[in-house]
């Protein structure tokens, strides 16, 4: 199976209303049509994520296919990684861009109800590589994923799904942290790693904010103005800022005012952004 064909039989499955839902009796999809790429399980962009986010606990592919497969005995060069983008309904985000201080209900079932999608296309994806007698897993569904502390990041976790994905070549970050990709920022991420050698997605960026136009021109900060919690500035992002907002405001909203469960939905700092929905720095074509 090569990544074209993977890209449709994701697609295929995303086109199944079962499959892709935004809630329970919902007709409405969570998501529009995925965005895939792949980068080879030993890209030395995995080492130095490693390195750089935390050495003692961060996996590389290698590591998270071991603890999968602990007798498979693969290296990095027998292992590829696919990714995949979720965009965001245009439904989901306008009715999300209406709102300044609490997430709309929208948004929170595709936070909520759109991961149930993600996980269950997490294992598709490994159960179509295992139908070829290719072995797969998910590491962010692996029993040992875990959140982590990193010394230099904060608040991480042992595989981080948008540093991932911008590894296989499908965005860089903004100002805000959020993957800004072909399709913006407005998005959930999944991947697996498989023991088999996939061709690469090119990367057609240098620099791991490329596509955020603060990073890139000196202006927009459009996300600043968005975010309730005042937790993005100039110098970017404060997760601390950011999950106690979610932790105290915009979850509690939900459990009492939407979904009656709580549910850490926020994500306004990712609509009415000229990253809303695509790569803000890519040339217009006429």
């Amino acid at each position: 199976m090569n990544l074209s064909q993977l890209s449709s039989i994701i697609d295929d499955w995303m086109a199944v209303p079962g499959n892709n839902s935004l809630g329970p009796g919902l007709s409405l999809p969570a998501f529009d049509t995925p965005l895939v790429g792949c980068a080879a399980g030993d890209d030395p962009l995995f080492d130095f994520l490693k390195r750089d986010i935390g050495a003692e606990f961060y996996w590389t592919p290698e590591e998270a296919f071991a603890l999968a497969f602990p007798e498979a005995g693969a290296d990095g060069s027998d292992l590829s990684v696919v990714s995949w983008v979720l965009p965001q309904t245009r439904n989901t985000r306008q009715a999300h861009g209406l709102n300044k201080e609490l997430p709309s209900i929208e948004w929170s079932r595709a936070r909520h109800y759109g991961e149930m999608v993600n996980e269950a296309l997490r294992r598709f994806v490994v159960r179509s590589f295992e139908g070829e007698g290719v072995l797969a897993c998910a590491p962010a569904l692996l029993p040992m994923w875990t959140r982590a502390e990193s010394s230099k990041y904060g608040f991480a976790s042992t595989w981080s799904e948008r540093h991932t994905a911008h590894v296989c070549g499908l965005g860089t970050f903004g100002l805000s942290d959020g993957l800004i990709t072909a399709r913006g920022k407005a998005i959930r991420v999944g991947s697996v790693v498989v023991q088999a050698q996939l061709a690469p997605t090119p990367r057609t960026y240098t620099h791991h904010n490329e596509w955020c136009l603060f990073h890139a021109k000196g202006k927009c900060r459009a996300c600043i103005k968005r975010c309730p919690a005042g937790a993005i500035s100039e110098k970017g992002h404060d997760k601390v800022k950011c999950k106690a907002y979610i932790r105290t405001i915009t979850a509690a909203h939900v459990e009492e005012h939407q979904l009656g469960f709580r549910v850490n939905s926020c994500g306004l700092c990712q609509v009415r952004v000229p990253c809303e929905s695509r790569n803000p720095t890519a040339v217009k074509s006429e």
